[in-house]
């Protein structure tokens, strides 16, 4: 039969050993700087028709897809008067 000591020993050994694992576990990696920098709304300065066309929106209470539609078409036809 085992002892208590070596009983004690041994649970110390194992929890040492499972205890190990999780701290070799690798930190998740940090989100890089350049990947951020290349999404659309970043690269893309808002044009003056563009920023015309939100501020009607706004005026006019606009959300969601009737926002966007709304927009759209706006841009359509700055675009055409030019």
């Amino acid at each position: 039969m085992m002892s208590l000591s070596s009983r004690a020993a041994a649970t110390a050994v194992a929890s040492l050993l499972l205890m190990s694992s999780a701290f070799a576990q690798t930190p998740a990696p940090a989100a890089s700087t350049p990947a951020a920098a290349t999404t659309p709304a970043a690269k893309k300065p808002h044009t003056a028709a563009s920023l015309e066309c939100s501020k009607e929106a706004d005026a006019k209470g606009l959300h969601g897809k009737e926002r966007k539609k709304f927009r759209s078409e706006c841009k359509k036809t700055a675009a055409d008067k030019k």
